[in-house]
């Protein structure tokens, strides 16, 4: 019989899978006169919104996490620093979700998000020093081979390369190195999830509010008044922000390799929905790449995995 707290992980990782899915559909389905910074900047502030009941019942309820007196010696110039350039880096590749999923596309999108792992290698191999093995070198070339494909519509055509593909791959690349930061500088402390979740979406907020008052500080009073757009963008934040929580939950319930395997599927559900929402036509390489996509991912789980059994032995 499973583990009632192995299986609890389990539903948590189901629901990001789900939640996962349906994201790039509500990104595309909003008003597309608005840009994609000024989608992204009220989504944000949405997650805000929708995150401050739990950041303040944790604080009544006696769980001051971050704020606790024995967290006072993290609280350094460098940790603060990090803080915040992560929170920028949250927030451009927010921004750049929205802008990837509206110019690539919601099914090649999701399909390149997935090269976080080819990402998180590479910067465990250049900062951390981790040695990599055959099989996993072997894995990563096929999934960058696989995105190159993915790409190039599947034409293999250098010419033909879409450079939304790229900014799409951006949303991933971001994302692995805020979490490496994260990881070295917070990991110590007893920053609860929703405390996390909070910081870091408003300071996104900020930044985002920051550079669209350079770029078209007009756009931001027509969008605000557009109750069509904020519908979609707090529906954005909502499970934005729900992915989130969930996520950092299910991985103290199961170990972070189990979660991601779960998740991996994700860009399936986004291919069935964007048919039935946006009207979207799925490609046979699409199809193709996705599949080799998940076995490598499946794959890098795996080597990964045991390789820590062999080195615990």
């Amino acid at each position: 019989m499973m583990n009632p707290k192995t299986a609890h992980g389990i539903r948590l990782a189901l629901a990001c899978l789900c939640i996962l899915g349906a994201m790039p559909i509500i990104a595309n389905s909003r008003p597309l006169e608005f840009s994609a910074l000024s989608f992204a900047l009220f989504l944000s502030i949405w997650q805000i919104l929708f995150g401050l009941p739990l950041f303040l019942w944790e604080l009544r309820s006696g769980d001051s996490g971050v704020f606790s007196s024995r967290n006072q010696e993290h609280r350094t110039v460098r940790t603060i620093s990090v803080t915040l350039i992560t929170g920028m880096m949250f927030g451009l590749s927010t921004y750049l979700y929205v802008l990837g999923v509206e110019k690539a596309g919601a099914v090649n999108a999701a399909i390149a998000m997935q090269a976080y792992p080819l990402f998180a290698i590479l910067w465990e191999t250049v900062f951390l020093k981790r040695r990599k093995t055959a099989v996993e070198l072997a894995l990563t070339l096929v999934l960058v081979g696989t995105l190159y494909y993915l790409g190039t519509g599947g034409t293999w055509r250098i010419d033909g390369f879409s450079i939304w593909f790229l900014v799409a791959l951006g949303v991933p690349f971001l994302w692995s190195i805020a979490h490496v930061l994260i990881k070295e500088e917070l990991g110590r402390t007893a920053i609860t999830p929703a405390q996390v979740t909070l910081f870091r979406v408003a300071i996104s907020a900020v930044f985002l509010a920051c550079v669209l008052a350079l770029a078209g500080p007009a756009g931001f009073l027509q969008a605000l008044t557009r109750v069509d757009l904020q519908v979609f963008a707090a529906a954005m934040g909502l499970v934005y922000y729900l992915e989130l929580i969930v996520w950092f939950y299910a991985v103290r319930h199961i170990d972070v390799s189990l979660a991601s395997s779960i998740t991996a599927p994700w860009p399936a559900l986004t291919m069935v929905l964007a048919v039935i929402f946006l009207g979207d036509r799925i490609e046979i390489h699409q199809v193709f790449a996705f599949l080799v996509v998940v076995v490598a991912i499946y794959g890098l789980i795996a080597a990964g995995m045991r390789k820590e059994r062999v080195q615990a032995g």
